[in-house]
């Protein structure tokens, strides 16, 4: 049997014809990679009409102005009303927190949310997901084998760029990838 490598703190990025319409050009970090299952969260898709002040002014936290100007993401398909805060490992809580790669964490508490809009005491950046995708044991390295995915470095000024639209090209860019020169075909040699 292959040793298992986990791929948690690194980018799955999206092949064209992926076959799947909820992951076309999607940029996915991985937040937990085992041999039994996968976790991560898209960073290319704002939840449109949602933004950081709507969900702190609904959960009753005090948001300031400037929260109306920061997105909310579309993490994935499942679990969608389930929020996630991901950011720099700066700002940690004990057993809420769950620190991956190189400086990120990724918490789902209502302190996540406030500090998120406290300059002097949350981390240094961060945005709110809503939803994860996931794998069952053994699916995530079965579409590796099929191409549906490349997987690079995570690069925290690409994940937390609010350019959302431009992320599945700068992912691919940043693996030496024109995104002109894939093919949505897929197979074997």
């Amino acid at each position: 049997m292959d040793e298992f490598h986990s791929l948690a703190g690194r980018l799955l990025v999206a092949m064209p014809g992926i076959g799947d319409p909820r992951f076309e050009h999607a940029v996915i970090l991985v937040c937990a990679h085992r041999p039994d299952h996968a976790m991560g969260l898209r960073l290319d898709r704002p939840a449109p009409g949602v933004d950081l002040k709507a969900v702190l002014t609904k959960l009753e936290t005090p948001a300031p102005d400037s929260a109306a100007d920061r997105a909310v993401l579309v993490g994935g398909p499942v679990e969608r009303e389930r929020g996630f805060v991901l950011h720099t490992d700066d700002w940690l809580v004990d057993d809420a927190s769950l620190a991956f790669g190189e400086g990120l964490a990724m918490t789902g508490t209502r302190e996540a949310l406030a500090a998120m809009v406290d300059p002097a005491m949350g981390p240094r950046r961060s945005v709110l997901l809503l939803g994860y995708a996931g794998w069952g044991e053994g699916q995530l390295e079965d579409e590796l084998g099929e191409n549906v995915w490349l997987t690079a470095d995570a690069d925290a000024d690409l994940i937390f760029d609010p350019d959302y639209e431009g992320k599945w090209a700068r992912a691919l860019a940043g693996l030496g990838v024109d995104p002109a020169q894939l093919s949505g075909q897929s197979g074997r040699a």
